[in-house]
């Protein structure tokens, strides 16, 4: 038996497979080609291998060892890696064709999933480009044997991880840094058996660290079968989430691709499924959400305060999480922008609702330009259907503004940086710069303002700013300005008030 690839080999490999596309493809739809490529090798090396195994139980009976039920995905015959790799014209075609046949044999796993990216394309794929990427491909074998499930999964992620670096702005529509994921996951402390919701699912990181969380504290990821659920708008991106959960030895989760504000996926009867924990990074102050259906929802989402304003989304996803949330048990854990936190008008109307209703558990406050694609400062707001026995009128609010560590382009938050405010979050208690219980007839005096700094300033650590901090903050904000101008004139211009 030949040696496993290592981890730090696959990554390798994987890497230099998306090297041959540059200058044919944008970086930011490098993951729309590779993405499948990967996941058609590997699956049909393990349904060689599975064939092979089948044989050699059967005493070299063929027609046995095709049976599927010796394969978790039929490959229809003609279909296979080895097929496509032996075109040497209209090559893309021949994998269109082939990821289509595999879609329809495999209708209840597998339909959608090599996405909808133009193969047949020769202006951006000529028969040479994919050929040379075909037998990259071709260089190891990614079966089971070859390679184990949970590295496959880890190497699978650290491309998410690269592709999303090399686009940055555009990432922040499917990929969330995975030291948010694991603070939000480790907060919530999903449980065997537990049932998880992302609405937002993007890549499908959250549910993947779910996993990991369960398998760490002891327990078995198995009895999350069935029991992981994700939506997401983007097809490309919801067919990574399918592909990234199936490569990491899930067998049964379902992700669906709809508009999770205006058509939810999950429902039973005339309500919203209910789960144990719901956890999101969706789109910050999405626009044109469905604001006009809303009033009149039929999912009762607009009953816990009203309907959020055309132009920010929000709390119009924190609506939908609580509704979706299991009414006993239930706890909700999203990232938002902090403006969030203090805009006034319907967002304070609902915010309010909610604060009165003794939900909100706690806020916490995230360090500046740690999500790809905005420089804005996020929080985390965990909310609970049922609060623990006279937390019930409080809120905890944590500021977490300091920690980070400074990059060129981003920041990031470390995992000691994480620690402290999981630390802060399970202490429940007052820290001096850093956390701080605030009963509800405080928040009310305040007009229900939940602006993190009202509550708990971070304590100064006489850190000057360099000049060149101050420049890029200067010119930050003169990009800001500049874009809400021009918003501001768009919208004047609508009501003929343009100058």
């Amino acid at each position: 038996m030949t040696a496993r690839l290592t981890l730090s080999e696959l990554q390798q490999y994987l890497a230099q497979a998306a090297d041959l596309l540059r200058g044919s493809i944008d970086q930011a739809d490098f993951k729309a080609y590779i993405f499948p490529l990967m996941f058609f090798k590997r699956i049909s090396d393990v349904y060689l291998e599975e064939f092979r195994i089948a044989l050699d139980e059967s005493g070299g009976d063929h027609e046995f060892a095709a049976f599927a039920e010796n394969h978790r995905f039929a490959i229809p015959g003609g279909n296979l890696w080895s097929d496509v790799r032996e075109k040497t014209q209209n090559i893309g075609a021949a994998l269109q064709t082939a990821f289509r046949e595999i879609e329809k044999a495999n209708p209840e796993t597998l339909y959608g999933i090599f996405g909808n990216a133009n193969w047949s394309n020769k202006d951006k794929l000529p028969d040479r480009k994919l050929a040379d990427l075909i037998e990259h491909f071709s260089t190891e074998t990614l079966g089971n044997e070859d390679v184990a499930p949970d590295v496959f999964g880890n190497a699978y992620e650290y491309l998410i991880k690269r592709f999303a670096d090399q686009s940055n702005k555009k990432a922040g529509e499917y990929y969330t840094p995975r030291s948010v994921v694991r603070l939000l996951v480790n907060i919530l402390d999903p449980q065997e058996g537990e049932s998880v919701y992302d609405p937002a699912c993007g890549t499908g990181g959250m549910l993947i660290e779910v996993i990991e969380h369960v398998k760490d504290a002891g327990g078995s990821p198995k009895t999350l079968w069935g029991k992981l659920f994700g939506q997401e708008k983007v097809l490309a991106t919801s067919a990574i989430a399918r592909m990234n959960l199936l490569l990491h030895g899930v067998e049964d989760f379902r992700i669906a691709r709809e508009d999770t504000l205006r058509d939810p996926a999950f429902y039973s009867g005339n309500r919203l499924a209910r789960f144990s924990c719901v956890i999101a990074n969706p789109p910050f102050s999405l626009k044109a959400w469905g604001e006009v259906e809303w009033a009149s929802d039929k999912w009762g989402r607009s009953q816990l305060g009203g309907v959020p304003p055309k132009g920010y989304a929000d709390w119009a996803w924190v609506q939908h999480m609580l509704t979706s949330a299991d009414p006993h048990d239930g706890r909700v854990a999203v990232v938002l922008p902090q403006g969030a936190l203090f805009r006034q008008g319907a967002e304070a109307r609902i915010r309010t609702h909610v604060l009165k209703s003794k939900k909100v558990e706690a806020v916490i406050g995230l360090a500046p330009n740690l999500f790809y694609g905005t420089g804005l400062a996020a929080c985390v707001l965990i909310l609970r259907h049922s609060r623990p026995e006279g937390q019930e009128n409080e809120v905890l609010f944590v500021n977490g503004e300091d920690l980070m560590k400074k990059g060129r382009n981003q920041n990031t938050l470390e995992p000691e940086h994480a620690a402290a405010l999981l630390e802060a979050y399970q202490g429940y208690a007052d820290l001096d710069g850093r956390a701080r219980v605030v009963n509800l007839a405080e928040i009310e005096s305040n007009t229900f303002n939940l602006n993190i700094p009202l509550y708990v300033a971070p304590t100064d650590k006489g850190e000057s700013v360099t000049l060149a901090e101050a420049l890029a903050m200067l010119e930050t904000a003169q990009e800001r300005t500049v874009r809400t101008r021009a918003a501001l004139e768009a919208e004047l211009e609508k009501w003929g008030l343009g100058a």
